[in-house]
């Protein structure tokens, strides 16, 4: 009899295991960086943490960065809003043409700093950029500082030094820009910029300090026109159905660690980003020139037209609100950047 009662307890013991370690949510979360990048060691990683602490080890999440299964850039969109993975960290220039709202807020010198920027996207999100994320739970949006334009072997100072150039592009409204300033845009990956410009496919680039670091650009880069000409846009989303079927604690668990509470974080990350590009690019000797303001309005008064014309093409393609957007998102920026 105490051996029934002893085997009987055992399985009792051991059920109860297989039901707790079967109570452990997993995630899927990918981003399009590599694993060393700082994104991942500052915002996911600690953000991952969190959200399993909190859980007290209810919810596991597991990463997958660029080169893994679910690391690429031009995939991630559908991914998480098909569930094939749970959450994910994303540029909105990839892929191409999908997030036009957005992008509006990649019109050239707009924006100056991440702070401003992120606080804007987050503050446009629910009245006018909701609608490109349906089946999708948004937890954060951010961008970079602005960026600067980046050159190989030719000095960039003036609207004129443009002319001819090949510069890679991270989204439309900068593609624009580059061929309004009598560039040629070429679209890539972040990670095939340093071997393209290694073989001189192409002359240059656009990019906020921090990815002249991160992919090592400086090796391969001669000048850098610091114009805070742009900025590019993420999303950190997660899938919507995935997140509906989650307990309620959990769900209260994520939106107290994402939404305002996250993206108030960006702007001083991005700055301790851009450190170590700063710094690569005066150890390298490279030559920096700095726009002042007030050449920055010279060159967003050139810009105006080519910024009628991509929010005119935006109301033919169905955002009839496309200067509603552009005008709030300055409105914005203003407020940001006092």
């Amino acid at each position: 009899m105490r051996r029934l009662f002893v085997a009987a307890m055992a399985a009792a013991a051991f059920c109860g295991v297989t039901t707790a370690q079967a109570e452990v949510i997993t995630l899927k979360l990918s981003h399009f960086l590599p694993s060393s990048h700082p994104s991942q060691k500052d915002f996911i990683e600690p953000w991952v943490a969190e959200l399993e602490k909190r859980t007290n080890g209810k919810v596991k999440v597991e990463i997958y960065p660029a080169g893994s299964a679910f690391g690429h850039v031009a995939k991630q969109f559908d991914q998480v809003r098909a569930g094939v993975v749970d959450i994910a960290h994303g540029l909105t220039g990839f892929p191409r043409g999908r997030l036009p709202r957005t992008l509006v807020t990649d019109l050239p010198f707009l924006v100056k700093t991440s702070d401003a920027a992120s606080k804007t996207l987050w503050d446009l999100y629910p009245t006018y950029l909701a609608p490109e994320y349906k089946g999708m739970k948004m937890l954060a949006m951010h961008a970079h500082n602005g960026g600067l334009i980046h050159t190989r072997d030719k000095k960039v100072e003036k609207i004129e030094d443009l002319k001819g150039l090949r510069l890679r592009t991270p989204s439309l409204a900068i593609s624009n820009m580059l061929k309004y300033l009598g560039a040629t845009p070429v679209g890539l990956p972040p990670t095939q910029v340093y071997e393209n410009l290694q073989k001189g496919v192409i002359d240059g680039n656009v990019f906020p300090y921090e990815a002249v670091n991160s992919f090592k650009l400086y090796e391969v880069l001669g000048y850098h026109l610091d114009a805070k000409a742009y900025t590019t846009s993420f999303y950190f989303a997660m899938n919507e159905k995935k997140y509906n079927s989650l307990p309620e604690d959990v769900r209260k668990v994520i939106d107290e660690i994402s939404g305002q509470t996250l993206v108030n974080k960006f702007g001083a990350w991005w700055t301790k980003w851009d450190q170590p590009g700063i710094q690569a690019i005066k150890d390298k000797g490279n030559t920096v020139t700095v726009l002042t303001d007030a050449q920055r309005d010279e060159w967003r008064a050139h810009l105006q037209p080519m910024i009628d014309v991509y929010l005119d093409d935006m109301e033919k393609q169905g955002v009839p609100n496309a200067r509603e957007i552009y005008a709030k998102a300055q409105e914005l920026v203003a407020k940001y950047e006092k």
